[in-house]
Protein backbone atom coordinates (compact mmCIF):
# COMPACT_ATOMS: atom_id res chain seq x y z
CA UNK A 1 0.00 0.00 0.00
CA UNK A 2 0.97 3.36 -0.10
CA UNK A 3 4.75 3.94 1.42
CA UNK A 4 5.33 0.15 0.58
CA UNK A 5 7.26 0.44 -2.46
CA UNK A 6 3.97 -0.21 -4.43
CA UNK A 7 3.04 0.76 -7.76
CA UNK A 8 -0.22 0.53 -7.63
CA UNK A 9 -2.48 3.50 -8.69
CA UNK A 10 -4.16 5.31 -5.41
CA UNK A 11 -7.54 3.84 -6.69
CA UNK A 12 -6.22 -0.09 -6.48
CA UNK A 13 -4.76 0.86 -2.74
CA UNK A 14 -7.77 1.88 -1.82
CA UNK A 15 -9.50 -1.34 -3.25
CA UNK A 16 -7.08 -3.16 -1.06
CA UNK A 17 -7.94 -1.10 2.05
CA UNK A 18 -11.89 -1.67 1.55
CA UNK A 19 -11.07 -5.56 0.59
CA UNK A 20 -9.13 -5.66 4.12
CA UNK A 21 -12.28 -4.05 6.00
CA UNK A 22 -15.28 -4.70 4.16
CA UNK A 23 -17.35 -7.57 4.10
CA UNK A 24 -17.58 -8.27 0.39
CA UNK A 25 -16.25 -7.27 -2.68
CA UNK A 26 -19.45 -5.33 -3.80
CA UNK A 27 -19.29 -3.85 -0.42
CA UNK A 28 -15.30 -3.00 -0.84
CA UNK A 29 -15.76 -1.71 -4.34
CA UNK A 30 -18.94 0.48 -3.49
CA UNK A 31 -16.74 2.33 -0.81
CA UNK A 32 -14.17 2.50 -3.32
CA UNK A 33 -15.68 3.62 -5.81
CA UNK A 34 -15.21 1.34 -8.17
CA UNK A 35 -17.17 -1.35 -9.90
CA UNK A 36 -17.34 -4.86 -8.38
CA UNK A 37 -16.92 -6.28 -11.90
CA UNK A 38 -13.19 -3.98 -11.45
CA UNK A 39 -12.49 -5.11 -8.69
CA UNK A 40 -12.71 -8.80 -9.55
CA UNK A 41 -10.37 -7.99 -12.47
CA UNK A 42 -8.24 -6.35 -9.97
CA UNK A 43 -7.64 -8.98 -7.91
CA UNK A 44 -7.02 -11.67 -11.13
CA UNK A 45 -4.12 -9.00 -12.15
CA UNK A 46 -0.42 -10.53 -10.14
CA UNK A 47 0.97 -7.26 -8.93
CA UNK A 48 -2.64 -5.96 -7.40
CA UNK A 49 -3.31 -9.64 -5.85
CA UNK A 50 0.67 -10.05 -4.25
CA UNK A 51 -0.10 -6.80 -2.97
CA UNK A 52 -3.29 -7.48 -1.20
CA UNK A 53 -2.23 -10.73 -0.59
CA UNK A 54 0.51 -8.76 1.89
CA UNK A 55 -1.50 -6.46 3.39
CA UNK A 56 -3.93 -9.26 4.36
CA UNK A 57 -0.79 -11.07 5.44
CA UNK A 58 0.49 -8.07 7.72
CA UNK A 59 -3.29 -7.29 9.14
CA UNK A 60 -3.39 -11.02 10.46
CA UNK A 61 0.63 -10.63 11.55
CA UNK A 62 -0.86 -8.13 13.32
CA UNK A 63 -3.94 -9.35 15.30
CA UNK A 64 -1.79 -12.99 16.53
CA UNK A 65 0.82 -10.14 17.86
CA UNK A 66 -2.47 -8.98 20.28
CA UNK A 67 -3.46 -12.07 20.84
CA UNK A 68 0.23 -12.94 22.03
CA UNK A 69 0.43 -9.98 24.31
CA UNK A 70 -3.35 -11.22 26.37
CA UNK A 71 -1.44 -14.60 27.03
CA UNK A 72 -0.42 -13.82 30.60
CA UNK A 73 -4.03 -12.66 31.38
CA UNK A 74 -5.57 -15.87 29.04
CA UNK A 75 -3.22 -17.76 31.68
CA UNK A 76 -4.40 -16.23 34.49
CA UNK A 77 -8.03 -16.93 34.01
CA UNK A 78 -7.32 -20.42 33.33
CA UNK A 79 -6.09 -21.16 36.36
CA UNK A 80 -8.31 -19.39 37.98
CA UNK A 81 -11.15 -21.03 36.46
CA UNK A 82 -8.64 -24.40 37.18
CA UNK A 83 -8.66 -23.87 40.98
CA UNK A 84 -11.70 -21.91 42.02
CA UNK A 85 -14.47 -24.52 43.76
CA UNK A 86 -17.08 -22.40 42.77
CA UNK A 87 -16.79 -22.96 39.19
CA UNK A 88 -18.49 -25.92 38.06
CA UNK A 89 -16.52 -29.33 37.97
CA UNK A 90 -16.92 -29.68 34.18
CA UNK A 91 -15.37 -26.07 33.71
CA UNK A 92 -12.57 -26.89 36.17
CA UNK A 93 -11.62 -30.10 34.32
CA UNK A 94 -11.87 -28.62 30.74
CA UNK A 95 -9.28 -25.60 32.66
CA UNK A 96 -7.07 -28.22 33.92
CA UNK A 97 -6.88 -30.36 30.87
CA UNK A 98 -5.89 -26.71 29.00
CA UNK A 99 -3.17 -26.17 30.82
CA UNK A 100 -1.74 -29.58 30.84
CA UNK A 101 -2.22 -29.29 26.87
CA UNK A 102 -0.71 -25.82 26.64
CA UNK A 103 2.07 -26.85 28.92
CA UNK A 104 3.05 -30.53 26.79
CA UNK A 105 3.08 -28.01 23.45
CA UNK A 106 5.26 -26.12 25.28
CA UNK A 107 7.93 -28.79 26.05
CA UNK A 108 6.99 -30.47 22.45
CA UNK A 109 8.11 -26.80 20.86
CA UNK A 110 11.16 -26.65 23.12
CA UNK A 111 12.41 -30.10 22.15
CA UNK A 112 11.98 -29.51 18.20
CA UNK A 113 13.94 -26.35 18.81
CA UNK A 114 16.79 -28.27 20.02
CA UNK A 115 16.16 -30.64 17.73
CA UNK A 116 16.81 -28.52 14.27
CA UNK A 117 19.30 -26.40 16.32
CA UNK A 118 21.69 -29.51 16.79
CA UNK A 119 20.72 -30.68 12.75
CA UNK A 120 21.62 -27.20 12.23
CA UNK A 121 25.03 -27.51 14.02
CA UNK A 122 25.42 -31.02 12.04
CA UNK A 123 24.93 -29.43 8.95
CA UNK A 124 27.20 -26.06 9.37
CA UNK A 125 30.04 -28.45 10.68
CA UNK A 126 29.42 -30.65 7.16
CA UNK A 127 29.29 -27.89 5.05
CA UNK A 128 33.05 -26.95 6.91
CA UNK A 129 34.88 -30.27 6.97
CA UNK A 130 33.85 -30.42 2.71
CA UNK A 131 35.56 -27.31 1.99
Amino acid sequence: MAGHGSKLARKQEDAIAALLSQRSIEDAARVCGVGARTLIRWLKLPEFRSEYLKARREVVQQAVARMQQATGAAGTIALKLMTDPNVPAAVRLRAAEFVFDRAIKGIEIDDIEARVSELERAAHTSEGSRR
